[in-house]
């Protein structure tokens, strides 16, 4: 096992020309009536923009990818959630209002929070998203707050990058155990499972596969502190594609907290598996369950979903602490993004799957429906289930925050949250100009810049004009009426805003074709421009770049293929 000592945030700099360039930027910000003329910034658009001041304008009609959450047992009015890029935010009344309790460290990317179950005032705190997106930012480490979130103290960890797990003893505050994901997008040896017993001063890794191989869960025995369930997954993200599983990924179990691991194989798929989720169901420590990734295909290969009857992908149930395992459902929705399953605290047969839907089961986990909230937002990362009462469940997701009292049957959606992911943002000419912008997973919207309310802009002053992922969004420059919104894998669509008609111009495969090896392949993150010289023209690439003479009417290749076409899986 190795031992680290606590370090600072960041290591000590030299005073480089870039820096001592952007010491200066701040400075002008922060002290501009101290400037000399002399001293001001030499470069024009750090002049210009050295007195803008950022304002909030929305949208808050939805909320953005939260990543977990977690709920002071106690009083469950109280609830943090942790954002993928937008760090962590309390709620003390059950959702009416929240506050940014995580908004002045070095990251805004959370991956876990976990509130000590001997003391509220203890959270913890694990930096960087621990799905495999493209999108997935890494974090810096381990925060720990021993004041309700109100104050943070950095415990090192920096280069664990995504952390996907803390579990905190149940009676000791002190005593911590990480489940670190590692580097997305390469071999790093700072991953697995981490314990602390001094509160995050020092840090031992305790669970190691390889440089490819991180924790993806851990779950504890809630009868017995020193049995702790870890799950391993190999990835590694590539420019092109996504690699998924493999001989690192396997479930490993301590009963002595940690100083020994032993991986558990009995019942489980053979060979080659993916990613896992676990839980543990807390009136009976022996009964564990683990949701496997684990098919025909190679692991991370396809979007999941329900598989065939004889494929080894989805839900397993162990009766004896881990030590022999039975497929019990082959239900796994997309795992390489979701993998959650949660138990009932107080019903062993009521279990909860997360998915691009919620799927939920009343007798065991052998039969799923994907209709537990269907009435909010998809895609779902975390679901708390309170002990005291199983009616009440808190849902997080893509789409934000969601609230049931009545056991999933009915969802109240929380829509107060300022979260959301642009990935490309735009504006057009009008006066006042209008800001449009498409997000992950909440579509495309625009709004004003200004209006004419004593309020500001307001939720209702957001319109939408596009769905799915949202991208470019690209306003006609002299027809106010006329815009192009575009959605992922190169859905692009022509809007014509008074009357809300959307259009859809997609370049398709020519007829011709007769084989895969000239169909088109469209970027998730798709390319498209409207002419600077000729606002009729506009330009869409795929693996071939098209031109469009006439806003989208009609097509023409202007390249051949872009590409090397070699099938990514071989590289």
């Amino acid at each position: 096992m190795d031992r680290i000592e606590r370090r600072r945030p960041f290591p000590s700099l030299s005073l480089t020309a870039a820096g001592a360039v952007l010491a200066s930027l701040l400075l002008a910000t922060v002290l501009p009536g101290r400037l000399h003329a002399q001293d001001a910034p030499a470069d024009p658009m750090a002049r210009a923009t050295a007195a803008l001041e950022f304002r909030t304008v929305g949208p808050t009609i939805m909320g953005g990818r939260v990543a977990d959450l977690a709920v002071v047992e106690s009083d469950p009015r109280i609830f943090y959630v942790g954002v993928a890029t937008g760090g962590v935010w309390k709620t003390e009344n059950a959702g009416i209002t929240f506050t940014h309790v995580f908004r002045d460290e070095a990251t805004a990317s959370v991956g876990d929070v976990t509130v000590a179950p001997s003391n509220p005032n203890v959270v913890w705190v694990g930096t960087g998203e621990p799905n495999n997106r493209q999108s997935s930012p890494w974090g810096n480490g381990v925060y720990r707050s021993t004041d309700a979130g109100r104050t943070w103290t950095h415990l090192g960890l920096e280069n664990t990058h995504h952390i996907a797990r803390i579990q905190v003893h149940p009676r000791d505050p002190d005593v911590a155990y990480v489940a670190a994901v590692g580097h997305l997008w390469g071999p790093n040896p700072e991953r697995g499972v981490y314990r602390t017993t001094d509160g995050g001063q020092t840090w031992e890794r305790v669970l190691f596969v390889d440089d490819d191989t991180g924790a993806t869960e851990l779950v504890m025995d809630p009868g017995d502190p020193r049995t702790l369930f870890a799950a391993t997954y190999q990835r590694r993200r590539r420019a092109w594609g996504f690699n998924g599983g493999g001989p690192g990924s396997g479930i490993h179990r301590t009963t002595d907290g940690g100083d020994t691991w032993t991986e558990l194989t009995e019942g489980l798929p053979e060979g080659d598996r993916g990613r896992i989720g676990l839980d543990i169901y807390r009136g009976d420590g022996n009964l564990v369950f683990a949701l496997v990734e684990a098919d025909a295909r190679a692991p991370g290969q396809g979007f999941g979903g329900v598989a065939g009857a004889d494929a080894q992908n989805g839900v397993y149930r162990s009766t004896d602490r881990g030590e022999t395992w039975e497929q019990i459902s082959t239900t796994n929705n997309r795992p390489m993004y979701y993998s959650q399953i949660r138990v009932d605290p107080n019903d062993p047969e009521r279990i909860y799957l997360g998915g691009a839907n919620l799927y939920r089961s009343s007798d065991g986990g052998r039969n799923f429906t994907p209709d537990a909230a269907a009435e909010v937002h998809l895609d779902h990362h975390a679901l708390w289930i309170n002990p005291a009462d199983s009616d009440h469940l808190i849902l997080a997701g893509d789409g934000g925050v969601s609230i049931s009292w009545d056991r999933s049957d009915n969802w109240y959606q929380l829509r107060n949250l300022p979260l959301g992911q642009f990935y490309e943002i735009g504006v057009d000419m009008r006066d006042p100009y209008h800001v449009c912008g498409g997000l992950q997973d909440n579509g495309s919207w625009c709004a004003p810049s200004n209006t004419l309310s004593n309020q500001g802009i307001r939720t209702r002053d957001w319109y939408n004009v596009g769905s799915g992922d949202g991208f470019f969004t690209v306003m006609h420059p002299t027809n106010p009426e006329l815009m192009f919104a575009e959605s992922q894998g190169g859905n692009l669509t022509r809007v014509h805003l008074p009357t809300g008609e959307r259009s859809r111009i997609r370049p398709l495969p020519r007829p011709t074709v007769e084989d895969d090896d000239r169909s088109l392949r469209w970027n998730w993150d798709t390319p498209m421009l409207l002419s600077a010289h000729d606002d009729e023209v506009v330009y869409a690439g795929s693996n071939i770049l098209f031109r469009s003479p006439d806003l989208g009417q009609s097509w023409e290749e202007i390249s051949g293929d872009l590409t090397y076409a070699i099938d990514r899986d071989t590289l």
